[in-house]
């Protein structure tokens, strides 16, 4: 800072206002040439950051997050000449991001699937009937899932002013372990249709992998027994509901050793359930039985199946909507032909959210084998919110 003049008169020294005016004016004179300099430094620093910012941008070629950018266009143009000819150089050179895909691309154990193509399977299966459709669905980034269940309240008690608190009960909380399995499909097509440009390989292949995984996935969530497949529903203990306990599922007899004659072993099956469940429940059945159970009346002569009022509603029993899944046993003696209850509590199912397909040229000559393996899980979560109707007089 420059030092300031003094000025006044012979013999005399500046007053203290004056000083402090005069220090005052050179400080300001110094600070603006200050900032002036800083100005300049930033302006230049600015310009330079924006010339390396154009450089990388055209240098780089970062994809665009829209799903539909162009700059995905060598991807979908790669992956397609690696299942028509097995040509993974282009597949190699792609410089793969975490914000376009999910998972790392592994040469050695496949390539993952166009998002374009993953994203077909997931609606057909989302759309079939099945308990996907009314389970609860996680997508995981592990080899297992852990549901926590809070299956027993606190307990709580009346006290007075001057009586001592007694002790109350504390909740049970239950962990539920969903291991995830592989899932496989394994299609074919002979090398000359591949090399017919006219074919659309993706929809194709989309379609079959979907119908395997589809059918595979359903039965299980039914009936698997949980060893390398989901477990299903009714793979686990049944009892009657009047001797439920946790870890069971409970059931009400349908009056007929080998039929449903009447509509009240419905009734009561909608009312096995906790109020707390009802709310959100289904009927599941396949199509015998609900051919069978549509035709049911009442005392007054009226059907309780009701259609859908809208396209694409379910249709109504009692009230609850019906899901109709090919992969319920029918109705035989000692059966569990129809399940109520609140599945998206009841029923959990786990997966991992990517796809991966293997071809292989070899094995099956001169057909080119596509192997698509998928890791999902299943089980029950609340035992409390499924019920099932045995056929059985008890």
């Amino acid at each position: 800072m420059s030092e300031p003049e003094t000025k006044a008169r012979a013999g005399e020294g500046l007053s203290p206002a004056e000083e402090l005016k005069t220090a005052v004016a050179v400080f300001m004179h110094d600070f603006k040439h200050f900032t002036t300099d800083i100005h300049a430094k930033l302006q230049h620093q600015e310009e330079r950051m924006t010339k390396m910012d154009r450089k990388t941008m055209f240098a780089g070629k970062r994809p665009s997050l829209a799903a539909t950018a162009e700059i995905e266009a060598p991807h979908q143009k790669a992956f397609d000449a690696y299942l028509r000819s097995g040509d993974d150089d282009g597949l190699r050179g792609l410089e793969i991001e975490g914000k376009a895909m999910s998972t790392a691309v592994a040469a050695d154990g496949g390539y993952l699937v166009a998002p374009q193509m993953a994203d077909t399977i997931k609606t057909v299966l989302q759309g079939a009937a099945s308990i996907r459709a009314i389970a609860n669905v996680v997508n995981v980034e592990a080899t297992s899932y852990d549901v926590l269940i809070d299956r027993a309240d606190i307990g709580a008690g009346w006290a007075t002013e001057t009586a001592a608190t007694t002790e109350t009960a504390t909740g049970v909380i239950e962990r539920i372990t969903i291991p995830l399995h592989e899932l496989s499909a394994l299609p074919k097509a002979s090398q000359r249709l591949l090399d017919d440009t006219a074919f659309d390989l993706e929809t194709w292949l989309a379609g079959r992998i979907a119908e395997k995984f589809n059918r595979a996935e359903a039965a299980a969530y039914v009936s698997g027994n949980g060893v390398d497949k989901p477990r299903g529903f009714l793979d686990y203990t049944k009892v009657a509901n009047t001797a439920w306990t946790w870890g069971n599922i409970g059931y009400i007899p349908s009056g007929a050793a080998a039929t449903i004659t009447n509509t009240d072993p419905l009734v009561d099956l909608v009312y096995a359930l906790g109020a707390q469940y009802r709310a959100g429940a289904s009927f599941v059945m396949n199509s015998k039985t609900t051919a069978i159970i549509r035709k049911l009346k009442d005392v007054d002569g009226r059907y309780l199946w009701s259609d859908g009022f809208a396209n694409g509603e379910p249709a109504r029993l009692l009230g609850y909507p019906v899901l109709v899944a090919e992969d319920m046993p029918d109705i035989a003696a000692n059966a569990f032909p129809v399940a109520f209850g609140n599945f998206a509590a009841g029923y959990t199912i786990a997966e991992r959210p990517d796809l991966r397909v293997l071809r292989d040229p070899f094995s099956a000559k001169p057909h080119v084998l596509f192997y698509a393996t998928k890791r999902v899980g299943g089980a029950v979560s609340d035992f409390a919110a499924i019920k099932a109707l045995r056929i059985a007089t008890s």
